[in-house]
């Protein structure tokens, strides 16, 4: 691991996420800039027709692409999400989702991310899934 101090730091806020916990999401990957997160398929992620639900895919898009923003934050500061767009690519209904979100540009109030959502089937083939670009504002870490 490059960056451990960075990757405890995100690591210690990802399992203060009820909702990561619930879906069965797990910290795959940190860097500067760079967060991964791999969700796989249950049942607690379905929509009705069997397939990975658009709310599950976004919000693993959101938080990794927040917690790359976080990535270039100071200690004692967190990012929120202020907007999100996401566009869907494909349907999946198996196998584990990978979020990758990536900072584009750090400002002093504002962050600018993307994350790219891709399947990976049982041989671990990747397809395109997602793709969303999102702003985050620096804020007060509360807790």
């Amino acid at each position: 691991m490059k960056h451990p101090e960075l990757h405890q730091r995100i690591h210690n806020s990802f399992v203060r996420q009820g909702l990561m916990k619930h879906l069965g999401a797990r910290l795959v990957s940190v860097s500067p800039g760079m967060c991964e997160i791999a969700l796989p398929y249950s049942e607690r992620v379905t929509q009705q027709q069997g397939g990975y639900h658009g709310g599950a895919m976004g919000a693993l898009a959101d938080i990794a692409a927040g917690y790359a923003g976080l990535t270039q934050t100071p200690e004692g500061q967190e990012v929120t999400t202020v907007e999100y767009k996401i566009n869907f690519l494909a349907a999946f209904d198996n196998g584990e989702l990978r979020a990758r979100g990536l900072v584009i540009r750090s400002g002093k109030k504002l962050i600018v991310t993307t994350a790219e959502v891709v399947h990976l089937d049982d041989d671990g083939k990747e397809s395109p899934c997602a793709l969303m670009q999102q702003t985050l504002a620096i804020v007060s870490k509360n807790y």
